[in-house]
């Protein structure tokens, strides 16, 4: 069955900005809150903050960044997340962009998914219980974490394209994808899954899809809402390449018109409810177990009240309360 879950439409600077999105997923059919790598109030903190509001609520990391912290801390973070909400945590890991890597590494990454792979090979070791004796290429550790009863946490990793879908197939729990179309989930990175999975002998991960939506209001233009969602996004060359990949080609294109393109091509959900309903329901079809609405375009272009209105009414559309 495909939950439905909600992404944070901006990068809290207070912690309390977290709360209204909290009880949006307590009091709502919303199966967990997500957050992505933000410098500002760190999302392991923020979420801990919630909890201690009195929202504990499962949650959800999509994608924190491997160099900002060593697998043992990485570990140690999502299960403390874990213990101190009472609820399932889904820590999702990115090896982040080569320049980030430059900065904090003093050099990219030779093989990102070298680097992955020890990374969540030492993190999953230590969330078993395990000494972890690792010696790898970019990561080593030799230590254990103090033994503690904590729900469970899930490890998920970020995936655009199919050699890092393979990947995801072998070691993680979950994989994490962004301004993935439906038909591109369905024909490249759940059979990617699907061959990184046979190839590790274990069970095929999750598929959790964050999805840009916006209702359509007379205020709107729907190719706004794509830029003021994406453009950051629609000007890097691993996103321009999966686009292509999913049949949406905006290489070369001035940006509105890439916007307009990825609506038409099924990157951005627009629309009316019942329009959203059936765009949210192609995911589902593909095979996606967990939607998580990204309501960012709307935030950007119109403010928190706006954006909580449309996440209030496309939830009540297809996430009934338990």
């Amino acid at each position: 069955m495909t939950e439905y879950s909600v992404l944070m439409p901006f990068l809290p600077r207070r912690p309390e900005q977290l709360l209204p999105y909290a009880a949006l997923v307590e009091w709502t059919g919303a199966r967990r809150l997500w957050q992505g790598q933000a410098m500002n109030i760190e999302p392991f903190q923020g979420f801990v903050s919630a909890a201690g509001a009195g929202f504990r609520i499962p949650t959800g990391l999509g994608v924190t960044l491997m160099p900002l912290r060593h697998p043992y801390e990485a570990a140690h973070q999502a299960r403390s997340l874990a213990m101190a909400t009472g609820e399932p945590v889904v820590a999702g890991f990115g090896p982040g962009g080569r320049s980030f890597q430059a900065s904090l590494l003093g050099a990219p990454y030779r093989s990102p998914l070298t680097a992955v792979r020890e990374y969540l090979t030492v993190v999953r070791e230590l969330l078993a219980g395990r000494t972890v004796d690792f010696q790898g290429e970019y990561y080593s550790c030799r230590a254990g974490m103090t033994p503690a009863v904590a729900p469970r946490v899930e490890l998920g990793l970020g995936v655009l394209r199919p050699a890092m879908a393979r990947l995801a197939g072998e070691i993680a729990d979950v994989a994490i994808t962004w301004l993935t179309p439906a038909s591109y989930l369905e024909g490249t990175v759940l059979p990617a899954l699907r061959e990184g999975a046979a190839a590790g002998e274990r069970p095929v991960p999750r598929l959790a899809a964050i999805v840009p939506v916006a209702l359509a209001r007379p205020e709107r233009e729907a190719h706004e809402m794509v830029l003021a969602s994406n453009s950051p996004h629609m000007r890097a060359p691993h996103y321009i390449d999966m686009l292509r990949k999913a049949g949406i080609d905006i290489a070369g294109m001035e940006l509105p018109d890439a916007a307009r393109r990825m609506v038409e091509g099924g990157a951005f959900a627009h629309g009316d409810v019942g329009d959203i309903v059936a765009r949210l329901d192609e995911y589902r079809k593909a095979g996606v177990d967990e939607i998580i609405l990204n309501l960012t375009g709307v935030f950007n272009a119109h403010g928190a009240k706006a954006a909580m209105d449309d996440l209030k009414t496309i939830l009540a559309a297809v996430a009934r309360p338990a």
